[in-house]
């Protein structure tokens, strides 16, 4: 299975959500929204990463999923600093739109394990 698309784009991701926590927190002095991004961001390809070592297809679906609603709840957080103001919408378009991308293939990849091993 090639995921390094997957594993590549999570990464940017997490860098992106990083710095940008940093930033809020920094200019803004707001921790609990950000922590929870900060955490919810990072989890996405921390668990894809996990996954290219998965002990089995239940495994790797396991991994594969967890970050799935991981990436839902940073669009949570993404939308919620969005909406009180602590991010701008040329910051949050962007982030939002990435975070999709990734869902969608997560979303792809979990399919197609599960079919092409009669989950």
């Amino acid at each position: 299975m090639s995921d390094s698309i997957l594993r590549d784009k999570s990464k940017d991701y997490a860098k992106r959500i990083v710095v940008l926590c940093g930033d809020i927190k920094k200019d803004k002095k707001e921790s609990v929204l950000t922590n929870q991004l900060l955490r919810s961001g990072t989890s996405i390809g921390a668990n894809i990463y996990e996954a290219q070592y998965a002990q089995g297809t239940k495994d790797l679906i396991s991994k594969f999923e967890i970050a799935l609603k991981e990436c839902y709840e940073s669009e949570y957080w993404i939308d919620l600093l969005f909406e009180t103001g602590y991010i701008n919408e040329q910051t949050y378009k962007p982030l939002k739109n990435e975070c999709g991308a990734i869902r969608r293939m997560l979303i792809s990849s979990i399919t197609t394990v599960k079919k092409n091993n009669s989950f």
